[in-house]
This record gives structure tokens, sequence and C-alpha cells, in this order.
């Protein structure tokens, strides 16, 4: 393992795909329950491949990764979804995953995002401890949302005011959970 210090961060582009695009999957077919196929990589690479980061040791390899994209949801807010996260494990707290979903809302953000939404297993607690840090609010639990049977729970943050007090949309999801409505995303810089 290398020296966390020397971990690059960059944006993904296509020019990359021949690079780092089997490093990808490989890493989020083993840490992620969905078996992916390629055309759902290249459906986000390459309609959002600059929403998309990655993190790599001094010698250029892929030791994480976030894979996320922006549309209007429903007609409605414009919503950035993060679709894939995934850190090697030996990598694994030391600031990694936090740094690059950070360089993912961020970048949602200047494209005019209204909120960011994903979902994560129940068992995942470290996932769930990350988002919950980065001020997602748990919004639903989705019973056996994976094809393995597992639940989920859907987070939701808020970046515009807006969206945070309600006022521009109904997502369309009744919530049993308690939350904020007036917390919303500070940039960490």
């Amino acid at each position: 393992m290398s020296d966390p210090t020397t971990v690059r961060y960059i944006r993904y582009s296509s020019e990359q795909e021949t690079t780092y695009l089997p490093a990808i999957r490989q890493m989020i077919s083993k840490d992620l329950s969905e078996p992916y196929s390629i055309y759902v990589y290249r459906y986000f690479l390459y309609q959002w491949g600059d929403l998309c980061f990655m993190a790599l040791d001094g010698k250029s390899n892929l030791i994480g990764v976030v894979v996320s994209k922006l549309e209007p949801h429903r007609g409605g807010p414009m919503r950035g979804y993060i679709a894939m996260l995934a850190v090697k494990e030996e990598y694994r707290g030391k600031g990694i995953a936090t740094k690059i979903v950070r360089m993912a809302i961020d970048a949602m953000i200047e494209r005019d995002a209204d909120e960011i939404a994903l979902e994560t297993e129940v068992t995942n607690t470290a996932a769930m401890k990350l988002y919950e840090r980065l001020g997602f609010l748990r919004s639903k639990r989705l019973h056996r949302y994976y094809l393995n049977g597992n639940t989920a729970f859907r987070f939701l943050l808020y970046v515009k005011e807006t969206a945070a007090s309600g006022g521009i949309y109904d997502d369309g999801y009744e919530s049993n959970e308690s939350q904020n409505p007036t917390q919303s995303y500070s940039r960490v810089s």
C-alpha cells in the first residue's frame, strides 16, 4: 500500500476508459452487491464522466471511485445521483471516500443540482455514517431493493434552500424517518 499522502484525485475522462474502466468494474464488482454490466458503466461514464472521480495511488493505480449523474427528476428539480462508490479495502478509513464524494457533490452543485440522492444497503454502516457526516438525510427504507434481496435506505442531500423546504417538488415517497428539512450541504474545500 502506498503512503496516503501520495493519493491523487482526478476527474474521469473518456480518454482514460482503456486504462481505468476495467479497474473501475473490478473494484465495484468486488465491493457492491449489484452485478452491473459494461453497459451500465458506459451509461454513466459516457454521459456524466465529468461527475465521476477517481483516487489513484503513487503508481497511478485506482484505489477509489465515485460514479454519479445529474438530470431533472420527474420534470422538477435537478437531482444528482451517486450511483456507485468503492474504495480498496486497505485504503479505507483514510478519508478517500469522503474526498471523492465531496468532489462529486461540488461538481453537481456547480452544474446547478437542487438535491443529491443515493441508496445504500441498511447493513453498510460505514457508508451510512459517511453520507450522514456529509449532510445526507435518510429519506426512505426500500424493502428488498437489491437483487440479492437486501434492503436499502435512500438518502437525500438538499443543496438548495427551496429543495430543503420542500418548496419545489414532492419526490413521491413517504417517509417514516424524522428529518431536519432545513439542513443543507455546505461546501468543504
